[in-house]
């Protein structure tokens, strides 16, 4: 078994965990940083009343407490599922090296958990989306985003 298996293992146990305990759907992740795991998770959408509470979401946090860090460079993340929108932008916010997965989304629809209209929406035009995106009071906040560029004691990210 090589290294990348061994810690694929490790996240569909986690999936199975989790979904046997009744936290929320088959989905588990491990982040790893020079072959040890920083970060564990798995989905508790269903039990935290949390929708972002995918297991990724879960890792990416566990991980970055165990860091004390807001980044994971030099990480990779390993999913027993393909990455719904929110989680591989998550994964990307986070900056991991690397991702791994066991199941694909066509695996996840077959079950019920199928992402096929956000990514649809992703690509229409705002007017067009099913929930009404609506921008106003962009004048007053704009001027926060103006403080922001010139503020010199900030941490860039």
């Amino acid at each position: 078994m090589t290294r990348e298996e061994k810690f694929m293992q490790e996240a569909i146990a986690l999936s199975k965990k989790g979904m046997e305990a009744g936290e929320g759907g088959p989905f588990g992740c491990v982040i790893v940083k020079d072959d040890e795991i920083i970060g564990r998770g798995n989905n508790k959408v269903t039990s935290l009343n949390d929708p972002t509470a995918h297991a990724e979401v879960v890792a990416i946090r566990d991980a970055c407490k165990s860091l004390n860090a807001f980044q994971l460079e030099d990480c990779e993340v390993y999913t027993s599922c393909e990455p719904c929108p929110m989680c591989l932008g998550a994964i990307y916010w986070a900056r991991a090296k690397k991702i791994y997965f066991a199941n694909n989304r066509q695996d996840a629809a077959a079950i019920g958990f199928d992402d096929t209209m956000i990514y649809e929406e992703m690509n229409k035009p705002l007017n067009e989306r099913k929930i009404p995106i609506t921008s106003i009071a962009r004048e007053e906040a704009i001027k926060v985003f103006e403080e922001w560029k010139i503020k010199g004691d900030k941490t860039l990210y």
